[in-house]
């Protein structure tokens, strides 16, 4: 293991930590919020906080099943950050749900008159702070939000939370691909999808 102080079990785990670990999902920011510090697990010597993968594995579980329980067609991912954008798309592309990439028109979920107006029932955000927008308006018109929340983030509109490295390619890419897999997996959808299938080319 890379992070030899991690000693951890995880009962049936979606994938072994060692794969989590080499995907860099538990590697942290420099600070830590008040909300995020019950997923912490330490912090390492160089000041990055270190987040429990048991809590990310089972969060994922949790979310796949919640998500679940919506029509696909009205779950929609949101994510302003770079690396985010194509696991993303492939997220809503397997399950059959809406992305939004890149920039977020303000007004999509509030303001009917808007061209490409949005009704979804459940919202995924990819960074609670650089898709703050979205958040805010999910709020407002009272869908869900499961976000992918780092050690900084505020997590206090989201209604679950993932927690994960949500700036890492490897880590948002893992995290997505396990996301649509468990999903498809609760669905009885057997699937040939791997990993490398949600990472963008560089």
């Amino acid at each position: 293991m890379t992070e030899n102080e991690l000693e951890i079990v995880l009962k049936e785990p979606l994938v072994p930590v060692e794969e989590y670990l080499a995907a860099g999902v538990h590697i942290g920011t420099q600070q830590k919020s008040k909300d995020m510090k019950r997923f912490i697990y330490r912090v390492r010597g160089d000041g990055l906080y270190i987040l429990d993968i048991r809590e990310t594995d089972e969060r994922i579980k949790t979310a796949a099943k919640f998500l679940s329980q919506f029509d696909p067609s009205q779950i929609l991912v949101v994510t302003s950050r770079q690396y985010g954008q194509f696991p993303a798309r492939k997220f809503a592309e397997t399950v059959g749900g809406m992305a939004m990439t890149g920039r977020f028109i303000p007004g999509l979920l509030t303001n009917q008159n808007l061209n490409g107006y949005l009704e979804p029932e459940v919202v995924v955000v990819t960074d609670p702070i650089g898709d703050a927008q979205v958040i805010k308006e999910a709020v407002q018109a009272g869908v869900p939000i499961v976000a992918l929340c780092d050690t900084n983030n505020m997590t206090s509109f989201v209604d679950l939370v993932i927690p994960t490295n949500n700036k890492g390619r490897k880590a948002l890419s893992m995290i997505y691909y396990l996301l649509t897999k468990e999903m498809l997996r609760i669905r009885g959808i057997s699937t040939t999808l791997t990993l490398e299938d949600f990472e963008t080319e560089f």
